[in-house]
């Protein structure tokens, strides 16, 4: 059985144990260590004047970056040193890992339950586990578009990125991918502390997630074909091509313009963080308002890309092992 075998059985074993599994609260995690990392690399370096806090924030990208790899590496490496089948094993469960389509459904449902069965507060309580926006005054119409939002975005960054990422380099490059993009969650801000530490962590994020957001999205628009009636396909297509760079980011908007079109729903538009008015175009047509059964939705959506890409790169990475 050669390696490029394992990593096939490895990608689909991981994806299902992902499926199945999502993230216990309870288990340990790497990227809960690797977020303990940066925090505390945060603390130690985001001092000084801007200048310095640019440089320092570069080393802490660096420093993240080599750890992860090394770490990564030494056991990947040493379970294929060990047999074959352990290093099928370990592949598949690093994979897992990776991967958040459950824990980012059962999450953003949370929402929607608190939502339909519970009251306001508790949705606020809830919603504010998956956004970075300040949720204490948000509406029930509010709650909803937020959690929606995070969906549309999450599908991009925390399930179809790292999926491509894996196909291509398997566990070693699916952990640096999310090294990036968990030291942009936590110090990615343009606020007064990270706003020089956390610069190249943005950049660098905006770097390695501007193909995966484009295909994420077209993924989805071909998801909202196949979808039924709870979704538009045509006008998935037409507000992703309209409204594709309403964002700071040249990526967030990708996937969040196809949600948006698919459901008729207008997403974004301005919001508080850390107590402050940041203003943002909104993605998408108020043709209905927002609801809480459109969390539902965004999850079916999101399900059907996620095996769409599945599928894809599996087929790919047969094809070149039958060329091969």
């Amino acid at each position: 059985m050669t390696i490029f075998l394992c990593h096939i059985i490895s990608f689909a074993a991981g994806f299902i144990l992902d499926l199945i599994l999502g993230d216990p609260h309870n288990w340990p995690h790497p990227i809960r260590l690797i977020g303990s990392l940066i925090g505390g690399l945060e603390k130690k370096l985001n001092q000084g004047n801007d200048r310095q806090r640019k440089t320092k924030g570069l080393f802490m990208v660096l420093i993240t970056l080599i750890t992860t790899l090394f770490f990564t590496g030494l056991i990947f490496c040493g379970a294929y040193y060990i047999n074959i089948y352990a290093g099928i094993v370990v592949e598949s469960i690093m994979t897992y890992q990776i991967l958040a389509t459950k824990s980012l459904k059962q999450e953003s449902m949370k929402v929607y339950y608190a939502l339909k069965n519970q009251g306001i507060d508790e949705a606020r309580q809830a919603v504010s586990m998956i956004v970075g926006r300040d949720t204490e005054a948000l509406d029930q119409t509010g709650v909803a578009k937020a959690a929606v939002e995070t969906v549309a975005e999450n599908a991009s960054d925390g399930v179809i990125a790292p999926m491509i990422y894996l196909a291509v380099g398997g566990p070693i490059l699916g952990f640096f991918y999310k090294a990036v993009n968990t030291m942009d969650s936590m110090v990615g801000y343009k606020n007064d502390r990270y706003l020089y530490f956390g610069r190249y962590a943005a950049k660098l994020d905006d770097i390695v997630n501007y193909l995966p957001a484009r295909i994420s999205a077209l993924l989805m628009i071909l998801a909202a074909y196949l979808g039924g009636r709870d979704f538009d396909g045509k006008a998935a297509w037409k507000i992703f091509k309209r409204d594709r760079y309403n964002h700071k980011s040249p990526n967030s908007a990708q996937t969040e313009s196809v949600c948006a079109g698919a459901l008729h729903i207008r997403l974004a538009g301005s919001a508080y963080y850390f107590g402050k008015l940041v203003e943002k175009p909104y993605i998408g047509d108020d043709i209905r308002g927002v609801e809480y059964e459109d969390i539902k939705r965004a999850n079916k959506l999101m399900y059907i890309t996620a095996i769409l890409c599945q599928l894809i790169c599996l087929g790919i990475m047969v094809s070149i092992f039958f060329i091969r």
